[in-house]
This record gives C-alpha cells, sequence and structure tokens, in this order.
C-alpha cells in the first residue's frame, strides 16, 4: 500500500524523488518556500554539466598546508572569511581528515562512481518523460590544461582510471582543431566521452517539478522548519504556514536541510560551499564543447541563456552578502580563455548569481534513513554534484520509502557515519 510521502525541498533532488516515488505508488506532496528552478535554488546556478566522472572529493592529500593561503585570499579559488572561521572549524577538520591519504579519496571514488555512473542516460530519459528532451545532451566533456605535465601530476585522474572512467587525450593540434577559439596556452586536453551536459538547469528542474505536479504531485508553498515524531512514528512536517499530515518524509532541502535533521536529533555536519556563476549573453565567440579549465578551476558551458562560467568556493555560510569580485574573476578568466571575446563586454550583457551547495566533509551526499526514524529519508548534501547526482538518489529516495533493497550499496553514504 502506497504511503504519504512529503518531500522537503524541490530542488532537481527533491522533484526526481517525488516523480520517482509517484512511480512506487506513492503520494507526494512537495514542500518548497520557493519556486522550482527560481533563482534562488542551488539548482538555477548549476554549472550545467551531467559529469559522470566527478567522483573525487574536494579535499587532497596535503590540502591542510594550503588553509593558511585560502584564509589570506578572499577571491582565490577556495576562501574562507574569517568571520565565519570559528564556526566552519569543526567541518574544515573533517574535510581534511576525508582527504588526508590516497586511500581514502580512492574509497569516495568508488562510492560516488556508483552514484553517478549513466547519470546523463538517466537524465535524458527523464527530461524525455518531462517534456525537454532539448535540455539534456549527451556529447561528452572536455578538460583543458596549460600542458600535459599539469595533468599527469594530477591524483584525481589516476584514481579515476582506476575505478573505471576512460576518456580521450589530445594533443595541442587537436585541441586547436576541436576548439580553434581557445587561447593557445592550453596544450593538452581529455575528452570524457559518457558525460553530457545540460542546456538550462533552472528550467529543466522546473519542468521536472511541472511534470512531478501533471503526475499527482501536490506543491505546498511553505518552509519547513522540523519533523514530529510520536515515539519513532513520523506524524507530520511542521511549517511556517502549518503542518503537513504524512507517514513518511524526504529531506532533500539542500544547504538548509541542516535545521531539519537537528530537529530529530541527527546533529549533521553539513555546510554551504558558496558558488558563484558567471553568463555572457549572445557572446560573439566560446567553446564547441563544455570544458573545465584546470588553472582556473571553473566550468565552461553553453546555456540557452548563454555562455556561463562557474566554479570556485567560499565558506562563509548561508547569511553573508555575496562577493561579486569572486564573480568577477570568473568574467576575466572566461575573457581571457577566448580572445575574441570583447574586453569591454556591456555590463546589461553579463549576469552573476550566488548560491550554496549543500556540502558535507567527506565529498559523499547523505542518503539513508534517519537515525530517529525510518519514516524520514536524508537525500542532501551531493556538493559540486547536485544535478548529475540526482537522477539516481532520486531512484534510491523511491527505494528507501518503499523498504526496497536500494540498487546501489548505501553504506558510504549513511548519515550514520557522523553521529
Amino acid at each position: 500500500m502506497g504511503r504519504h510521502v512529503a518531500i522537503i525541498g524541490a530542488g532537481a533532488i527533491g522533484v526526481i524523488s517525488a516523480i520517482e516515488a509517484l512511480r512506487e505508488g506513492h503520494r507526494v506532496t512537495l514542500i518548497d518556500p520557493g519556486e522550482p528552478g527560481g533563482e534562488q535554488a542551488a539548482s538555477y546556478g548549476n554549472a550545467g554539466w551531467l559529469s559522470s566522472h566527478s567522483v573525487i572529493p574536494p579535499a587532497e592529500p596535503g590540502i591542510w598546508k594550503k588553509v593558511p593561503g585560502y584564509l589570506l585570499d578572499p577571491l582565490g579559488p577556495l576562501a574562507i572569511r574569517w568571520s565565519y572561521l570559528p564556526k566552519a572549524l569543526p567541518w574544515l577538520i573533517k574535510y581534511l581528515l576525508a582527504g588526508w591519504t590516497e586511500a581514502k579519496i580512492e574509497t569516495t571514488a568508488i562510492a560516488m562512481r556508483a552514484l553517478l555512473k549513466d547519470a546523463p542516460l538517466l537524465h535524458r530519459k527523464l527530461a524525455e518523460e518531462a517534456g525537454v528532451p532539448d535540455l539534456v545532451e549527451r556529447n561528452g566533456v572536455m578538460h583543458v590544461f596549460p600542458s600535459r605535465v599539469n595533468f599527469d601530476g594530477d591524483l584525481g585522474w589516476r584514481i579515476r582510471k582506476r575505478v573505471g572512467i576512460e576518456w580521450l587525450e589530445l594533443n595541442a593540434d587537436e585541441m586547436r582543431q576541436r576548439e580553434p577559439e581557445l587561447d593557445p596556452r592550453y596544450t593538452f586536453g581529455v575528452v570524457v566521452e559518457e558525460a553530457g551536459r545540460c542546456r538550462d538547469p533552472g528550467a529543466y528542474v522546473a519542468a521536472l517539478a511541472a511534470h512531478a505536479q501533471a503526475s499527482g504531485a501536490e506543491f505546498v508553498r511553505a518552509k519547513a522548519t522540523g519533523l514530529r515524531l510520536d515515539g519513532n512514528k513520523l506524524v507530520a512536517v511542521v511549517t511556517e504556514t502549518g503542518e503537513v499530515p504524512c507517514d513518511a518524509a524526504v529531506v532533500a532541502a539542500g544547504a538548509r536541510s541542516k535545521l531539519l535533521t537537528a530537529s530529530v536529533g541527527d546533529a549533521l555536519p553539513l555546510e554551504t560551499e558558496r558558488g558563484y556563476h558567471v553568463m555572457i549573453e549572445n557572446p560573439e565567440t566560446g567553446p564547441r564543447n563544455s570544458m573545465m579549465v584546470s588553472d582556473a578551476k571553473m566550468v565552461v558551458n553553453w546555456t540557452n541563456k548563454g555562455l556561463r562560467a562557474a566554479g570556485t568556493v567560499e565558506i562563509g555560510g548561508l547569511d553573508a552578502a555575496p562577493n561579486w569580485k569572486r564573480a568577477e574573476i570568473l568574467r576575466d578568466y572566461l575573457v581571457n580563455m577566448f580572445p575574441k571575446l570583447p574586453k569591454n563586454i556591456p555590463a546589461s550583457r553579463i549576469k552573476m548569481w550566488m548560491g550554496h551547495r549543500p556540502s558535507m566533509p567527506d565529498g559523499r551526499p547523505c542518503i539513508g534513513y534517519s537515525r530517529a526514524s525510518r519514516d524520514i529519508v536524508y537525500a542532501f548534501g551531493h556538493g559540486h554534484v547536485g544535478l548529475v547526482g540526482s537522477a539516481r538518489t532520486g531512484r534510491l529516495v523511491a527505494q528507501l520509502v518503499s523498504g526496497k533493497t536500494p540498487e546501489i550499496p548505501l553504506e558510504p553514504f549513511a548519515p550514520q557515519r557522523f553521529l
């Protein structure tokens, strides 16, 4: 018999969880104060990569040596705001320890490979169901490097090979043939052909939400503030406008999930990695392929709205004002990458955005039951892989709600690993 499942959060993970729970025969209520796919949502600002090879956690051996630099440089690829450091310190310590050895990174990569494998295909099927097949493309992505040495020295690629990821390597001439507009300082590249991209992440999430509602999901526009239990049985989701009675709940509220899990006694180390993007409308030139630029730590992707560059990390909490200089750096990198882009693009054609990536310190999301009740399923903390990881996560959520055996091992993602 189907359950009444309240899903807190109408981002990519929440709406796909709703679609999959409906497929399992459950009644679904989506709860979110904002518009699905709207500018307030992390999904909206996503770089648009469906990178099934993004299995490497952010931390790496020896990264602790760089922490003083992160504190001193507010505009670096990873910046930590001094004012937020005391609050972030416990998370940062766990973050550093998670990447302390190569063995720990490989353990995470194995788990993440299972979660992300075939993601572009899963998203393509969802996009077709939602009537927006044009928004998901399975045409590979490119990584570009100043030299082969930069690639060979990257631990992440050695681990990717060990977990079964394949790629095509390009020398300088081959790169020029594929990307004639790219600055010639980039002389080596790899193409991961299994990966894909989304042409408009916000529109994609909005279409999935509309598909869920057309399939029977109810949408409640409210901010969830807690979960009410009677013993170990879930009774309702508490919102600012009243309670939503239900007998199962999914916490998929992204960076705002922490207070919800705390309401039932699960103190989980969720932090927000503040991410920025810049987008040039009607650009004069750009890449033929979506690409990750190694020296800038950013993704460049064509979207239906313009040429988007996204990346970098700022640890500063949920409430601090954006530092738009970080977005301006992305703009400057983008202009320098493609010499035919004008240096004085009018401000009216440049759009900047900041949002919150929900991140666990070990680079693995929380997917599993609450310690308080098996009526509550957690699905958050995907960090940089929220969009690509949402397709399989939604399937896993529906399997957990239904009491079925998950299609991949969930021990690496169990919330209890932190409790």
